[in-house]
C-alpha cells in the first residue's frame, strides 16, 4: 500500500514574531509587530526579471491591507540581482513600482549566513512536500496569525489563486471581499 502524504502548511517550532529583525530603514523590529496579521513574506530583487512582481505584491498590499494583511519584502543579493545601497533599492521600489508595503534590510536567504527568519522559513515544505533552499528571488511564505506557513515558489504569481484564496481565509471574519 502506498502512503500519500500532503503538506499545507508548516507550523513554525520556533515563534517567528521573536526573530530580530531590521527595517530598510534601519530600525529594530519583530514580526511581532505584524501580529494577528497575514503576513506574505518575500525575498525580492530589483534587477530580476521577476521584478515586475512588486507591482502585483502592492495590488495585494493595497486590496486587503485595511483588513488585516501584510507583504513584507526582504531584498536579498544572494543571486547577485539586488542593488548595493539600501537607498538605492528604497528609491527603485517606491519610483518604479510604488510600493507602500514594509521592506527590510538586505538578508542572506541560503547558506551559512543565513537569516533566522529564514532559517525558520526554508523549513516549510511547498504544495509539492519540497522544503528546503530558495530556489530563487520571490519566492513567497504566506504565514497565517496562527503561525501556520505556506510556501509558494518564484513562479508562483503574487495574485495566483491559490495565494488569494489563502489570504481571503486566513482574514478576520467579516473582512472577506
Amino acid at each position: 500500500m502506498r502512503r500519500t502524504l500532503r503538506f499545507d502548511a508548516f507550523t513554525s517550532r520556533m515563534n517567528l514574531d521573536d526573530i530580530p529583525l531590521t527595517t530598510i530603514d534601519g530600525g529594530p523590529t519583530t514580526l511581532a509587530e505584524y501580529g494577528g496579521r497575514v503576513k506574505l513574506i518575500v525575498n525580492v530583487a530589483s534587477r530580476c526579471g521577476l521584478a515586475p512582481q512588486y507591482e502585483k505584491l502592492e495590488a495585494l498590499q493595497k486590496t486587503y491591507g485595511e483588513r488585516g494583511f501584510t507583504v513584507l519584502g526582504f531584498p536579498s543579493n544572494q543571486f547577485l540581482q539586488e542593488l548595493g545601497a539600501t537607498d538605492a533599492i528604497k528609491e527603485y521600489c517606491s519610483t518604479t513600482w510604488g510600493v507602500t508595503f514594509p521592506m527590510f534590510e538586505k538578508v542572506r536567504v541560503n547558506g551559512r549566513s543565513q537569516h533566522p527568519l529564514y532559517a525558520e522559513l526554508t523549513k516549510a515544505p511547498d504544495a509539492a512536500g519540497k522544503a528546503g533552499r530558495i530556489t530563487w528571488n520571490f519566492e513567497k511564505f504566506l504565514v497565517t496569525p496562527d503561525g501556520q506557513v505556506h510556501r509558494f515558489r518564484p513562479n508562483t504569481e503574487p495574485d495566483a489563486p491559490e495565494i488569494v484564496e489563502l489570504i481571503e481565509a486566513s482574514l478576520p471574519p467579516g473582512s472577506a471581499t
